[in-house]
């Protein structure tokens, strides 16, 4: 075993250097972000209310953190939904770290996944309004890498 990574308690290789807001790694030593906690079971309306606040602050990266969580731990039959949310999230992670081709690849795979929940939005989310934000982000980049400015409204209203 590499006594160098980092690792977690099980054994599983972790990174453990600090990370920016955008989830790139900082040098060790460096003060980062607070990263969210991976794992955690939070309820529908905590996770988008979690993820949301984070996508208003800047941090889309910690924000596919909370809603990947979501994803793992929901129902079989909003999994599809909760991993296309994870996936706008990153792909804004990528658009505002100025990789214009991996964003376009994640908003348009997560406004795939979401899209299918359209007809019945399940816990008030936007459904159709985050499929149109991902497609128009994915077609035509905009100048801003602004990730606070440039993110989604995960609920209609």
């Amino acid at each position: 075993m590499d006594v160098d990574r980092d690792r977690d308690p099980a054994g599983r290789a972790r990174n453990a250097r600090p990370r920016d807001a955008l989830g790139r790694p900082l040098p060790r030593g460096a003060v980062g972000e607070e990263r969210a906690p991976e794992g955690v079971l939070r309820t529908p309306d905590q996770a988008l209310t979690e993820a949301q606040q984070l996508l208003d602050a800047g941090r889309p990266f910690s924000a596919h953190e909370v809603l990947e969580d979501a994803w793992k731990s929901s129902p079989e039959q909003e999994r599809q939904l909760w991993r296309g949310l994870a996936q706008l999230a990153v792909g804004l992670t990528h658009l505002a770290r100025g990789n214009d081709r991996g964003a376009a690849r994640l908003l348009e795979r997560g406004a795939g996944n979401v899209a299918g929940y359209a007809e019945a939005p399940p816990h008030g989310i936007d459904v159709a309004g985050l499929a149109g934000w991902a497609r128009d982000l994915a077609a035509s980049p905009p100048v801003s890498r602004d990730a606070a400015a440039l993110a989604p409204r995960l609920r209609a209203g």
